[in-house]
C-alpha cells in the first residue's frame, strides 16, 4: 500500500516536507500551538447545539444592553471553559453575542488565559 505524500511543513517559509505539521527542525517551537477547535471539542455537536441556543437567543446580549438589537452569531462562555467538558457543555455558562462583542471580549477578558489539554 503506497504511503500518503509529505506536505509543506506548517512553519511559514520552511521548504521542508513532513509527514506531521511540522519538519523535525520547527516541530519544537510549535510544541505548545493551541489545540484546533475540533480538537478543543468545537465539533459537530456543538454546531448543532450552537445552532438550537442561538435560535433561541438570536439578540446579542452586549448590544441590547446598550440599547441596540443586533444578530447574534457567536455562543460564547460566559467563564472559560478550560477543557472543562461540564463547564464547556453548561448552558448558563453560554450568551450569545455578535462577532464584534465577542471578539472584544476576548481581547480583554479572556487574553491571558492559558490553555490546558
Amino acid at each position: 500500500m503506497p504511503k500518503k505524500p509529505k506536505k509543506p511543513c506548517k512553519h511559514n517559509g520552511c521548504p521542508l516536507l513532513t509527514d506531521d505539521k511540522y519538519c523535525e527542525f520547527h516541530a519544537k517551537l510549535h510544541v505548545n500551538d493551541r489545540p484546533n477547535a475540533s480538537e478543543r471539542g468545537y465539533d459537530n455537536r456543538w454546531r448543532k447545539a450552537r445552532k438550537r441556543f442561538l435560535n433561541t437567543y438570536p439578540l446579542c446580549k452586549y448590544c441590547e444592553q446598550k440599547g441596540t438589537l443586533t444578530k447574534a452569531t457567536v455562543v460564547d462562555h460566559t467563564k472559560p471553559h478550560r477543557g472543562d467538558q461540564r463547564l464547556f457543555w453548561n448552558q448558563s455558562n453560554w450568551q450569545p453575542l455578535c462577532k464584534r462583542c465577542h471578539d472584544r471580549k476576548t481581547k480583554t477578558e479572556d487574553r491571558y488565559l492559558v490553555y490546558t489539554f
